[in-house]
């Protein structure tokens, strides 16, 4: 962890200044919901003193304190840039930058009938189990859970086995698609129980923009930017940013392939 708090090279002056690394958190950093290791943390502490490096998930800041720093380090000191909910709030060296309201942008009518229809679907769901928040409000989207996100790890892992095999998850988003197509929404299943309800363009290719106006603050112009996720799929929420022209998009199976991926590129 001291090591992770170091002090790093401003941005223009890395010593490959115009490459990025972005990340997903979880399956990609982190296991689903777990803590980053001391190993991950100190591969990310050296792979900064070379380029920026900067995290992008759909969670809210709070979870990727959580997953990312201790009560001691702010996870906004461990990363040159901090994306929580795909960008819409951000972090640029520990500084707050302009954020955006989902709510704001849908309306609460419209926001009332999604839920509303969310919740009814859910209550029709078979599964093994269902606990709590099946819906959570994030500034830049919700978060939907047809087992709800108050579940333990055991209960976790044993949901996503079983979304595996009955795609819960998958026909609850093709519901949806079809039930509200005039909504601007995108609907992004992540992790292992839940998915994401943003609006269109405020999938995790909406962080890019506040990279762009990096050469403006410090000269800096990203010409390599590249993001590393573990749901890259059509449909998964790793999709766009990965698929997008401006980025470099590698496909990781868990935090260790991140490991071994960054080891061979950056030779650390």
């Amino acid at each position: 962890m001291a090591e992770a708090a170091s002090i790093y090279p401003p941005l223009e002056e890395r010593p490959i200044k115009e490459t990025i690394c972005l990340f997903d958190v979880d399956g990609t950093l982190t296991p689903a919901r777990g803590d980053a290791t001391p190993q991950m943390l100190q591969l990310l502490s050296a792979l900064r003193h070379k380029v920026a490096i900067g995290f992008v998930g759909g969670s809210d800041l709070v979870k990727q304190q959580e997953q990312l720093g201790t009560p001691q380090v702010p996870v906004t000191t461990l990363f040159d840039f901090c994306f929580s909910e795909n960008g819409l709030t951000a972090y640029r060296l520990g500084q707050q930058l302009a954020s955006q309201s989902f709510i704001g942008w849908l309306g609460e009518d419209k926001y009332k009938q999604l839920v509303n229809f969310c919740l009814r679907y859910i209550s029709e769901i078979d599964c093994p189990v269902k606990r709590g928040t099946f819906v959570e409000f994030r500034n830049g989207m919700i978060n939907v859970s047809p087992i709800g996100r108050n579940c333990s790890q055991a209960e976790r892992d044993a949901f996503g086995v079983y979304d595996e095999i009955h795609k819960i998850r998958e026909k609850f988003v093709s519901t949806l698609q079809k039930q509200f197509p005039d909504f601007g929404l995108i609907f992004a299943i992540g992790g292992q129980i839940s998915f994401d309800v943003f609006p269109a363009g405020w999938d995790k290719t909406y962080c890019l923009q506040h990279l762009k106006k990096e050469e403006e603050i410090s000269g800096v112009e990203y010409k390599t930017i590249h993001f590393f996720g573990d749901k890259t799929a059509e449909g998964g929420n790793d999709h766009e940013i990965f698929e997008d022209e401006r980025t470099v998009g590698h496909t990781v199976k868990n935090p260790d392939d991140t490991t071994r991926q960054l080891k061979e590129l950056f030779g650390l």
